[in-house]
């Protein structure tokens, strides 16, 4: 039975996941551990790290972990948590394939007229949207704590955070060299 959740879960967030992966983790969060409880916070923030640091689309990094994950969680072997990853993937990247078929075949005939650009200028705010929705979504307690749990790795991670985010917009850094800067920081200031 969770075996059809998962692909039915990850197939509806593949088909609807405008946006890129940033744009899929609100939703697959909104999934995984709001509604079914396959995981927790702690362990679907985790995931997105690990999804960052891997080599490939995060949407797809997220899917493998946590599909992982939440066979794994359910009390099943390694072999069934490793097939639990497979399910997550294939059903995450099967409606991609699907409508990227159709528009090889059908959009690129009708791509100039107006209601195409019209569809296009549509989507644009909800992709925005759905990045928006991921950035709150991370900015929880278990990446940044909070001034009454431990207000030195609160104002830390927010000194991070903003240094970033500067770094980014500001000086143009490459983003890769900020991860490992962060981590460095992150590692000598709160160790």
């Amino acid at each position: 039975m969770i075996f059809l959740e998962l692909f039915i879960t990850f197939f509806t967030i593949g088909l609807f996941g405008f946006g890129g992966g940033y744009g899929m983790l609100s939703l697959i969060q909104g999934q995984v551990v709001t509604k079914y409880g396959w995981m927790t916070m702690g362990e679907f923030t985790d995931i997105v790290a690990i999804s960052q640091m891997t080599p490939g689309p995060i949407g797809i990094n997220s899917a493998t972990y946590c599909g992982y994950t939440a066979i794994h969680n359910a009390g099943m072997g390694e072999t069934m948590a490793i097939l639990g990853s497979f399910t997550a993937t294939f059903a995450l990247v099967l409606p991609s394939l699907i409508l990227m078929i159709i528009i090889c075949k059908v959009l690129m005939k009708y791509m100039k007229t107006n209601i195409v650009h019209n569809i296009f200028l549509g989507l644009r705010p909800a992709v925005v949207g759905l990045l928006l929705a991921a950035t709150i979504l991370l900015m929880n307690r278990e990446n940044f704590s909070t001034p009454s749990e431990n207000k030195w790795q609160f104002w830390i991670s927010v000194l991070i955070f903003v240094a970033t985010f500067v770094g980014t917009k500001v000086f143009r850094i490459n983003p890769i060299q900020l991860i490992v800067y962060a981590g460095f920081a992150g590692l000598v200031l709160l160790y």
